[in-house]
């Protein structure tokens, strides 16, 4: 009966050359596929708007995230003033820009034909 344990410590030592870390390899290769899937892709996308955001100016035809089209004739830190019609002037965040009006004219990239 003793000669069955020692096989089974035998066993349990020749796991391989790195032991446990064998049983972390794949959650280090999920991690690194959530990485470059969903992670990278959507700090890229932050990055981006904040460059966007970072260079308007007068005169710009923007979207808001709300879904108002509009002109921006006045702009500080953190507030845009919109012009929505002739007269007719708005003031939103400046995070509350979505696009430029040009970007949402554009028909998706990904969209299909039905």
């Amino acid at each position: 009966m003793s000669t069955l344990a020692y096989a089974a410590d035998g066993a349990a030592a020749a796991g391989g050359p790195f032991g446990n870390l064998g049983s972390f390899v794949p959650m280090i290769l999920i991690f690194v596929v959530f990485y470059f899937l969903l992670i990278r892709p959507q700090q890229k996308k932050a990055r981006q708007q904040q460059d966007f955001l970072g260079a308007l100016k007068k005169g710009d035809e923007v979207v808001s995230s709300g879904g108002i089209y509009g002109k921006i004739t006045g702009l500080t830190d953190t507030v845009v003033t919109l012009e929505i019609a002739d007269g007719i002037r708005i003031k939103v965040s400046r995070s509350a820009i979505a696009m430029s009006a040009a970007a949402a004219q554009q028909p998706a990239a990904c969209s299909t034909g039905g």
